[in-house]
């Protein structure tokens, strides 16, 4: 170097040049401590969706042996309707089944402390007296709501 202020130049630009090589290095290491950050959470979270997966496989296999139980139970309700059903008059099957239709699914409600239970109404007491003096055999209807009532040892009569 023949100039001085080649020298300084020369200087000033190393000296540049190293802070902006430790500005670098520092970004590097900021970099590689959010990288290995990041691969802690990812495993965190790499273990809580294997956690969360294998409970979802135990739900699964829960549910669906409960529902293999519902589907049994529900043969079976099935089966034991259709033995009932052979022993009901047709005409008084085909009350039923029409009722059930137009009153949303429950044709027949039990009379309960003189109160139906389809309706929830009580019955007032010359209804009560004529259900008391039907045969026992005798298909006898809410005047409220026309499902037929069944009459059991509670219902107040």
């Amino acid at each position: 170097m023949t100039s001085p202020k080649d020298l300084e130049s020369l200087q000033s630009e190393i000296t540049s040049l190293a802070k902006r090589q430790d500005d670098l290095e520092t970004i590097v290491l900021e970099i590689m401590e959010r990288h290995e950050a990041a691969q802690a959470r990812a495993k965190e979270l790499s273990a809580a969706l294997e956690d969360l997966e294998s409970k979802a496989a135990d739900a699964a296999a829960r549910r669906d042996a409960v529902l293999r139980e519902i589907d049994a139970e529900a043969e079976s309700v099935r089966t034991e309707r259709a033995e009932a059903v052979a022993a009901i008059p047709a005409d008084l099957l085909k009350l039923y089944e029409k009722l059930r239709e137009q009153q949303g699914g429950v044709g027949a409600a039990q009379l309960y402390q003189r109160r139906c239970e389809g309706c929830r109404l009580e019955l007032n007491i010359t209804e009560v007296n004529e259900v008391r003096a039907a045969a026992p055999d005798a298909v006898v209807r809410c005047e409220n709501c026309r499902r037929i009532l069944v009459r059991t040892p509670k219902s107040g009569l």
